[in-house]
């Protein structure tokens, strides 16, 4: 059997996807391997397809034990026998997979890094024929990483104990060239084959609202999906369960997940969420990684995240199954704030020295700033994102639906120096009194507002006050944003404006400045639901709704998530190729021989039945 048939047998495709057979070949032929690939991109193929073809058992090192779990019921599903070690299971199942393992029962096993040590894995490791060691979600090991993880540090030393050093691979969505480096040098990778396939997913939509009730916004997004299935990201656990509790008063079918939630009730969350039996599930970013379900058609993030590294890898989330998506933040400057603090007071780097802890956080606090620029910037989104992993992008992703809100819509640039010159000169002479305030405040003083603050201060005595009374708050606001954005303005540990060296030059040096603005309002991303869509782009729609009912009974007799027995894009080409025969199944995209054993006769008899009612 060659990579081919493997590839078909078990998965059910005739070709690898862009990097896939690269990757493969590389460990085929004894070769490390570094993989760099985004989400939904077919990472777990790369190394699947080799621990078929390699005589001994492949170790998958994976960090949560859902991505486990899911990785495993997809292998089990397509006919490879493999396990998973890690705290989900009792003592007695653990040493009963291990005692499997040793007579080998697997040929692919996943497991956590805080097993790898552990005496009774190290003695089976000792003592089993490990063709490859696999590090999934590797940007865990480097510390310039947005998930650093000190357990990852330890498989160097696993591999140290092992009477022969297999193949290693390893595979993360989200790396930027430092760390890709660090990947190589934590895990003491040999010459690697490095494959990086690119970072645009070109069926999401990027989209960033700023200011405005954040929960209106929200509930515009999720009623634009409201059959549809998506996730909410918060920072806090007290934001998750406020969100949560609003979204299910207005009727929507929401759960929650975060780390002070117990095991059992965060496994029936999730598995409602996965089973469909909820259609948001709203979460900290404790929940997602690995998460393998398909169709997720949207992913808000109700407050900024840390990075954009994790934006990129949890708005990854949707979309997997090539479908349209929409990716929105909810930004504001408090977020800002949040993130910081949660930065610096974060309990893991206790772990690390006080020389590791200080670069970390300083690691942290870099990236932290790259993604605030992200939500501020008048740029294209998406082209922000590409440029951040060293792509080149263009300037514009277009004016379409699955472009970016930078990019929606028609634009013209506007000469904004003076307005800047005076916005600058305000917040300096707010300086020159030993005083600092909030784009609100500033922005109240160019208005000539009579807010409490304002006589507070007596801040109507300065020189800049009601100088911008013709402009609405709105443009103020942007512009502030704008020089944010551009580097002349940054915000201090309280949210105050104070300025750069940079501003120098637009009030000293006289430098013009010119703002990206919209003509007219942004048209809303696609509101039509995935399954309507997906019918809709079906050679036979009523078909693909017979198909897609046959899959949601079969997925709850075995208990199982419908996108595990078949994805849509499945569904669409038995619509395309109507088999009505085991060897014509077998054909379908995503068929392989297990599958089709196990699903033909009620696959095809629903399609022969569709044929004699409809005299096909």
């Amino acid at each position: 059997m060659d990579k081919y048939q493997v590839l078909r047998q078990y998965f059910g495709h005739d070709t690898f996807r862009d990097g896939q057979e690269r990757l493969i070949d590389a460990c085929l032929s004894g070769r490390d391997a570094l993989g760099v690939m985004p989400t939904g991109a077919g990472k777990s193929i790369c190394y699947q397809v080799p621990a078929m073809l390699f005589g001994g058992v492949t170790i998958v090192v994976s960090p949560l034990i859902s991505l486990m779990k899911d990785q495993v019921n997809n292998l089990l599903q397509s006919g490879i026998r493999a396990a998973y070690l890690n705290s989900s299971l009792t003592q007695e199942q653990y040493n009963r997979a291990l005692e499997l393992a040793a007579k080998g029962a697997f040929r692919v096993i996943y497991c956590a890094p805080e097993r790898l040590l552990t005496p009774s894995f190290v003695n089976f490791a000792k003592r089993a024929d490990i063709s490859m060691l696999t590090v999934d979600e590797a940007h865990c090991v480097s510390q310039w990483g947005q998930d650093f993880r000190p357990s990852y540090l330890k498989i160097p030393q696993f591999l140290s104990l092992l009477p022969k050093r297999p193949v290693v691979s390893a595979f993360t969505a989200t790396a930027t060239d430092r760390v890709r480096l660090d990947i190589i040098k934590m895990l003491g990778l040999r010459s690697p084959v490095l494959v990086t396939t690119g970072f645009d997913r070109k069926n999401l939509y990027f989209g960033v609202e700023r200011g405005g009730n954040k929960y209106s916004k929200l509930t515009e997004i999720v009623s634009l999906h409201k059959e549809q299935c998506g996730i909410v990201y918060a920072t806090s656990r007290r934001a998750v369960e406020e969100v949560c509790a609003k979204l299910c008063e207005d009727g929507f079918s929401a759960t929650r997940y975060h780390a002070g939630l117990s095991d059992e009730e965060r496994r029936v969350n999730q598995d409602d969420f996965i089973f469909d039996r909820k259609k948001i599930m709203v979460a900290t970013n404790a929940f997602g990684m690995g998460i393998d379900k398909a169709n997720v058609s949207y992913v808000v993030h109700y407050n900024m995240p840390r990075d954009i590294e994790s934006y990129y890898q949890e708005a990854g989330r949707c979309g997997r199954d090539g479908e349209p998506g929409t990716c929105v933040i909810l930004y504001s400057p408090q977020d800002v704030r949040t993130c910081k603090f949660l930065i610096e007071h974060d309990d893991e780097n206790d772990t690390l020295s006080e020389e590791e802890r200080i670069s970390v956080v300083r690691g942290q606090l870099e990236r932290l700033e790259k993604m605030r620029r992200y939500c501020v910037t008048t740029d294209c989104l998406r082209g922000t994102i590409l440029k951040y992993f060293g792509e080149n992008a263009p300037d514009s992703c277009g004016c379409n639906d699955r472009g970016c809100s930078n990019c929606t819509g028609e634009f013209e640039e506007i000469d904004i120096t003076l307005d800047s010159q005076k916005i600058l000169s305000c917040i300096y002479r707010l300086h020159e009194r030993r005083l600092s305030f909030g784009e609100g405040v500033v922005t109240a003083i160019l208005k000539g507002s009579s807010d409490p603050k304002i006589t507070a201060h007596s801040l109507e005595t300065l020189s800049t006050y009601g100088i911008m009374s013709d402009c609405t708050n709105v443009h103020i606001k942007r512009v502030i944003r704008f020089l944010e954005s551009e580097g002349s303005i940054v915000r201090n540990e309280y949210g105050s404006l104070v300025l750069t060296s940079r501003a120098r030059r637009i009030l000293i040096d006289k430098e013009p400045v010119t703002m990206r603005v919209k003509k007219q309002e942004k048209k809303k991303p696609a509101a039509s639901g995935r399954a309507e869509q997906a019918a809709k782009d079906s050679v036979r729609p009523a078909l693909f709704w017979k198909l897609r009912t046959l899959r949601n009974q079969k997925a709850i007799e075995e208990n199982m998530p419908a996108y595990i027995i078949f994805s849509d894009a499945s569904l669409r080409d038995m619509c395309k190729r109507m088999p009505t025969s085991k060897e014509e199944f077998l054909q379908v995209s995503g068929v392989g021989e297990t599958k089709c054993r196990k699903y033909y006769k009620d696959f095809t008899d629903e399609i022969k039945k569709y044929i004699s009612e409809h005299n096909e």
